[in-house]
């Protein structure tokens, strides 16, 4: 497994302060990848100031973490950016918070439709997929990620 390197890290001055994966960002989930094979996958502690229910992840949380680690696949597998266009989850089990909780969110690609990437994604915990979603994400062509979104190339570190 390895880490991903963040390609907007570095870009705070220009406006970079994602929810999902900015480190700076003081209310964000400040998700961290690794390139498994052919997924992406995110260890991440969901503390209590994210449950809806007492000790339960919100459900809206669980949607934002299997969001934003699509949009990883796409940069680290398909090097582009891009957007959500649809994004429907089945919520199985409760996913528990606290400070002793770790969960993992794993995401690939399912299906690819000429610019339409369909990936799977899951929240794990004890080995158990609380969440699932089939994500549809519409790929920018290269040069727009890179105008528009500053997208320069997604690599590991070695």
């Amino acid at each position: 497994m390895k880490k991903i390197i963040n390609p907007w890290r570095g870009l705070e001055d220009q406006g970079y302060n994602c929810f999902g994966c900015a480190p700076s960002n003081r209310c964000g989930l400040k998700m961290e990848f690794y390139e498994d094979g052919d997924e992406i996958v995110s260890f991440w502690n969901p503390s209590d100031d994210y449950q809806g229910w007492l000790h339960t992840l919100h459900g809206g949380i669980q949607s934002a973490l299997m969001d934003e680690i699509a949009m990883w696949v796409i940069a680290r597998k398909l090097q582009t950016s891009g957007m959500t266009t649809r994004l429907d989850i089945r919520f199985r089990k409760p996913v528990p918070t606290g400070p002793d909780k770790k969960i993992e969110v794993r995401s690939h690609i399912k299906e690819m439709k000429r610019n339409f990437a369909i990936l799977d994604a899951r929240i794990i915990y004890n080995g158990e997929i609380c969440s699932e979603a089939e994500i549809t994400y519409f790929c920018f062509p290269k040069d727009k990620a890179e105008s528009d979104f500053y997208f320069h190339g997604c690599e590991v570190e070695e």
